[in-house]
């Protein structure tokens, strides 16, 4: 678990800079896929995401450093240079603290509040890689608290929702209706939740891998090695057991 995220100094980091010395950026694309999604799984299955305050910026820097800890030494720190993506230009640095404050004010109360909150967040982008993917879970923290929903974002087209969400900042009700044909009253179904990790993934191209997948992986993997630990166990006190006799 990074669970220091408070405490860390923040870093310039040139060209995705990364913790596993990765300097292939399509190498370094599948390895934090593989990571972040393992990372969303725990905070799943930990009940993590139950424990935060929905709609705070803390909340989302938490969810952003659950995922990205072991690859960027920036996992849950606001960034500190400007970034824009095509034409766009997100929040700049000098504006990006007074924005994330105003937008945690923002209200959350109904549907149309929750994703215009949700707007103005992506527009601060206030991290310097991985905004969306986290974002995403933080916008279903805020509808499960308040409307008892989360998106299906297995029926969230790819093409309808960037196209939504590349003209929100002028006008949202485009997202708002993409968003809203999607809502579930599934919010602790598992299966849910493990299928919109890897629909939101897609939408930033990241699709090598299931999460539900890797999951199974890692049990199997955990498994084998309590067996193999029992059995050396077992070995070792017949073993013992001869010396005696």
């Amino acid at each position: 678990m990074c669970l220091n995220w408070t405490q860390k100094g923040e870093r310039e980091m040139a060209a995705l800079k990364n913790k596993l010395g990765i300097t292939d950026s399509t190498e370094l694309a599948r390895e934090e896929e593989l990571i972040s999604k393992r990372k969303a799984a725990e905070m799943f299955e930990s009940g993590m995401l139950d424990k935060m305050i929905p709609g705070s910026y803390r909340a989302l820097q938490a969810i952003h450093n659950q995922l990205f800890c072991d690859v960027y030494e920036f996992a849950g720190q606001t960034r500190t240079v400007n970034i824009a993506k095509g034409n766009f230009r997100f929040a700049p640095v000098m504006y990006l603290d007074a924005a994330l404050k105003n937008v945690e004010k923002m209200p959350q109360s109904t549907f149309d509040e929750i994703v215009e909150k949700y707007v103005e967040m992506n527009i601060a982008h206030p991290f310097r890689e991985g905004n969306g993917r986290s974002t995403r879970i933080w916008l279903d923290q805020i509808l499960k608290k308040e409307l008892g929903k989360v998106v299906d974002w297995s029926k969230v087209d790819k093409d309808d929702y960037l196209m939504a969400m590349e003209r929100s900042p002028i006008k949202d009700i485009e997202i708002k209706v993409v968003l809203q044909k999607a809502l579930t009253d599934q919010i602790d179904d598992r299966e849910m939740f493990m299928k919109g990790v890897d629909h939101s993934y897609e939408y930033e191209g990241y699709h090598s891998y299931r999460t539900e997948d890797l999951i199974k992986n890692t049990r199997n993997k955990s498994k084998k090695t309590v067996s193999k630990n029992v059995i050396e166990k077992q070995e070792e006190e017949e073993q013992d057991e001869e010396i005696e006799r």
